[in-house]
Parts: C-alpha cells; structure tokens; sequence
C-alpha cells in the first residue's frame, strides 16, 4: 500500500525517535536529550513543562527545518578569512566556544577528528559538508530498516509489550559512529519565529474516537444477590489459587475443574486470601468465570455477566446441570498494574550465618515462605502434597517433582500424613541454601516468580479462594492447569463486552469499531477490526481522573489481526470513594 507524504514523513518520524528512546510510547522527561540548542529548549520547553511525547516530537519536527548544505557553506564562508576553502582548527575552536551555543573543546576535537581528512590541522568545510549530509541520510536510511526488519522493535513501538527494562543498545537502530559527534552541529537549522513555545497535538492529522465517561463516588456497589439463608446447610467445597503477573503484562492463575453429579442451586464466590504481613495486596479484585464444557460458550459469558460484587467479593447464584464445568478466575489487573510501580528499592537479607558458622534462614524470609506456604496449600489443610507442591515446581521451575523424588523429600523434611509440613517446606529451603553455600540466587529466582520483589513485599501476585456451595449434589473441585488459559479468556470477555456495549466507528473507518462497556465497577473496551488488514491503534489516557488502566500505561497502543476482536483494557477507580472520569482518545495509526 502507498504511503501518502504524511505517513513517510510519520514513518521517518518514529525511526528517529527509536534512535533514542525504546519505544516511541516513551515521553521525553528530560530538555538535555540530545543536546537541543537553548533557542530551542526557551521555544519548546519553556519553565514548567515536564515531559514531552511523541506527537510533540513530530510537531517540532514540522515546524524546525533542517539545515540544508547551501545553509552551511555559506555560514563557513563567513569565517573564512583566507577565502580558501579551509578554516584552522584554532580558528573554528574560538568560533565554537565563544559563540552562539557554546560547545566543550572536547565537542570540537571531535569534529574536527571527523572532518579533518588531510590531518593538516585544516576543515574543508565543503567536504565537510557533504560529509554531514552524507552521514544524515545514513542515519535516517539505517534506523527507517530497523524499523521495518526488527519485529521486536515494531511492537515495542507500538506498545504491545509492558516493557520497563532500561534501554538497550540492542534495541536501537544501528547509527554510523559519526552521529553522536556531530549531533550538536547538525542541529543548525532555520526557525520561524512566529511560532507557539507548545507543540500542539499531532493527532488531528490521524482518524480518532474519543469517549468520555464519568462515575460517580462509590460506584463499586454491593451486589443485590441475597446469600440464601440455609446456605450452612448446603454442601461445600473450597480451594486457594493466586494470579501472577508475568514479565509481558500477562496474568496468569490455576484452573480449576469443578463437577457436579446432578441439577443444583449453586452460589460461587472468589475474593481475596487475607495475608496479614501484606495488607496492600488487597487492592486487587478478582471475578471468575464459568465455563461448562458440555455447553456453548453463550453460557460462559452468561454466567460472567450475572456476578456481582460484594465488597471484595464476586458472587454468582443459578442452577447448574449435571456436568463438568471450567472455573476460570479473572482479574483485570488493574490495581496490580498500579502496584508494581510504588516498591521499596531495599534488598531484604534472606540467610545468615549463626555464630557456629551455620546457615540459617532470616525471619522476614521465613514469613515470606509462610505466606507462599499459605497460598499453594490449595485445600487450606495445613500440608502440602505432591500435587499441591508440584504446582510451586511448575511455577517456580517449569519442572515436576516426581514420586522417588517426593519419597527423598518425607524422608528429609518434616512430614505429616505422607504430606510435607510448613516447618518441612522452611527446612528444603534451608536447604537449597546450603546447598549453595548461602549464595541466595536462586532462592532470589523462587521468590520472584511468586511474585515478590528484592525487598520481600509481593507486589505481583494477588491470593485468592474459590467457594462453591451446591444445594442438592456433593460437587468436587480441582485445580487442573497452572495457565493463563488467554484465548478462551479473552473470548468470554470480548463476547460479553461487546453483548452488552454500543459499537461505534473510527472516523474514516468504517470496519474498525470500539466497544465500550460501563459496567458498575470497570469500564472495559474491545476493538473490533473488521478490514482484511492488520491495524494498530493508539490508545491515550492522559486525561483520564482518578483511574488506572490494566494495561499498566497511560499511552500505549494495541495491534489487531485483521478479522480479528481484541481486548484493548479495562478501567478502574484509583479511589472507589471519589468520582472518577475514563476519557480515551483511540487513533488509529499509519501502517508502515
């Protein structure tokens, strides 16, 4: 497809940002990126401003030309005294450092170890010259090919990926060596004086759709589901499960297979398991969905919609059939998202030598292992069994412990009942660190993918229990799968979504649509492409109030397969008790 002038000069836009910055949804939090003259940082970054983002960046670029080649000569025919062609390295020095923007001596060896081709201690400035253009067109020419060659890149970019690691050199376009030296004198250029000290947005020139949406205070609501007053009576089941979050923003939890032998009343419940050490973690709430493999997916998102919430609690009542049904629990991750970024930069100690030069497990470790004791003990007995401690392996490892190895472990550690013990499970860690002489690496490994950080506070993992009453039958519950189970989730959620919310069109087009659905405690949104061709949209949230995206960012966007429905995010009050307001603005975005 043929790119208009427009989306060439966007394209050419998002390359150069990407020479700096990972990804383009990144904003400029700093005036000293790649040495701006004063003239430019008193035009676009007058006192008071914090940041600039990308669309800023392309505004500057419309409106600051490039100094052409004509430009410069006749700029360095100005100081030529001799008329020769040549200016002395003394010469351009005292230019340099005494006037306009001042650059270091260092700065101008620098060009001058670039320019000076005949080693005279002379700049041809018009060979110069053409060596900065020469070099420009290099730069622009290899960052525009990463761009289009680097799939990693291409979705860092578009904001796929909830990517906070630290820039990395592997991640950027590779620049001739020259660039760096030059960027302060390739920033000689023309300005138009008439010109606002604020870019305005860049977006007016893309097709966008904007909703805005106010709740009001308290807007997380009891539920109305009654709990029945003989519900001690009927039969009852419960198991513990917890939500990770992985590295890629993903969440993930166990399944869980719950069977019932014939038709009953049921009333299921999920919220949060109370974890004294760590209040905080109950800022995350929880729903569940049910599926039952025997009946259509309409069920599914049937019963998804009928939960309510109480408090922190998700509630549904009906009746269920005979049959085997797929608990699948679901989190927006919200508040998780939120979490993650407020975490104490201190290392907590995790063993210490006692004076007879033994190893011995700290107190703050070991009420962390109680608590991750707390959450894999599934059916809350108060031991652990190979299946239960196998979901830890798969969690932490990847791997299973098989039956031999189980037997190793009860003849080692504190057992009760065939099944190992809180004090048998402290006692294998003390012993993985023995085994590595105290070295806590890979303890540090287990830690982190329970979700906890260096300073022992579990900021990426949220508890949980499921109960399941049944009026009439004797139902089992199970945990089946440590998985996130995304495509049959995302499928329960886009369908309920869009069931429920009014489809509206991109300006432009017609076959990409947004959902947007206002529930009584989240607002939720699908994009739905309906082209033939893989779109991406741009999703901003800067003017959102008082509320949190799952998505982790302010400003991300979201790539759709053609055909194809897509969860964008969901939306939830920071404080439930203060009114709050969703404002989106979604673009869609030039293909490439």
């Amino acid at each position: 497809m043929q790119c208009s002038e427009e989306e060439r000069f966007y394209m050419k836009c998002r390359a150069a940002y990407l020479s700096v910055f990972r990804s383009s949804l990144v904003n400029m939090t700093s005036k000293d990126h790649r040495n701006p003259s004063q003239k430019a940082l008193d035009k676009y970054w007058p006192p008071g401003t914090k940041k600039l983002n990308f669309d800023d960046f392309c505004e500057i670029l419309k409106k600051e030309k490039p100094a052409e080649p004509d430009q410069l000569m006749r700029i360095f025919k100005k100081f030529d005294v001799n008329c020769d062609g040549y200016i002395s390295h003394e010469e351009l020095s005292r230019i340099l450092t005494t006037s306009g923007e001042k650059m270091s001596p260092k700065e101008v060896d620098e060009i001058f170890s670039l320019a000076d081709i005949n080693e005279d201690g002379k700049l041809d400035y018009a060979e110069f010259c053409r060596f900065l253009e020469s070099t420009a067109e290099q730069c622009q020419t290899a960052a525009l090919k990463k761009l289009e060659a680097d799939a990693k890149l291409k979705r860092q970019n578009f904001g796929n990926q909830l990517d906070n690691s630290p820039q990395s050199s592997e991640s950027q376009p590779e620049l001739p060596a020259s660039e760096t030296a030059q960027n302060r004198f390739l920033f000689l250029h023309t300005t138009d004086s008439r010109s606002s000290s604020r870019p305005s947005s860049a977006r007016s020139r893309r097709s966008s759709l904007s909703t805005v949406i106010t709740m009001g205070a308290g807007s997380t609501k009891s539920g109305r589901l009654v709990e029945p007053k003989s519900l001690q009576d009927w039969h009852h089941t419960l198991l513990r499960g917890c939500f990770y979050l992985e590295e890629d923003g993903t969440i993930v939890s166990l399944q869980y297979r719950l069977v019932i032998p014939e038709t009953t009343r049921d009333y299921l419940t999920i919220q949060p398991l109370n974890l004294s050490p760590i209040p905080v973690i109950f800022s995350c709430r929880h729903e569940m969905l049910c599926h039952c493999n025997c009946i259509k997916l309409l069920h599914f998102i049937t019963v998804f919609l009928s939960c309510v919430i109480n408090k922190q609690r998700f509630l549904w009542r009906g009746e269920l059939s005979a049959g085997s049904y797929l608990l699948l629990p679901f989190t927006t991750g919200c508040r998780l998202m939120k979490r993650t970024r407020k975490t104490s930069t201190k290392t907590a100690q995790l063993v210490k030598r006692t004076q007879s030069e033994e190893l011995e497990l700290t107190k703050e470790f070991k009420m962390a292992l109680s608590d991750i004791f707390e959450v894999i003990d599934l059916d809350g007995s108060g031991l652990l069994s190979l299946e239960e401690y196998n979901f830890f392996e798969q969690r932490t490892s990847g791997e299973k412990c098989d039956e031999d190895a189980w037997d190793i472990c009860k003849e080692n550690f504190d057992t009760k009942k065939n099944e190992l013990t809180r004090q048998g499970f402290l006692e294998l860690n003390l012993m993985e660190a023995n085994d590595h002489e105290g070295d806590p690496g890979d303890l540090w490994l287990i830690l982190e993918a329970m979700g906890y950080n260096h300073s022992l506070e579990m900021v990426e993992a949220c508890p949980f229990f499921i109960e399941v009453y049944c009026e009439d039958a004797n139902a089992t519950l199970q945990a089946v799968h440590l998985d996130s189970g995304i495509k049959m989730l995302n499928s329960a959620v886009q369908r309920s979504i869009t069931s429920k919310a009014e489809a509206r069109s991109l300006k432009g087009h017609e076959n990409v649509l947004i959902y947007t659905y206002k529930g009584e405690s989240r607002i939720s949104s699908v994009i739905a492409n309906k082209s033939s061709q893989k779109i991406t949209v741009h999703i901003n949230n800067e003017q959102n109030k008082n509320c949190v995206s799952s998505r982790g960012l302010s400003v991300f966007a979201v790539e759709v397969p053609a055909r194809t429905k897509m969860v964008c995010q969901h939306v939830k009050a920071l404080n439930d008790q203060q009114e709050w307001t969703y404002n989106c603005v979604e673009t869609i975005i030039p293909s490439l």
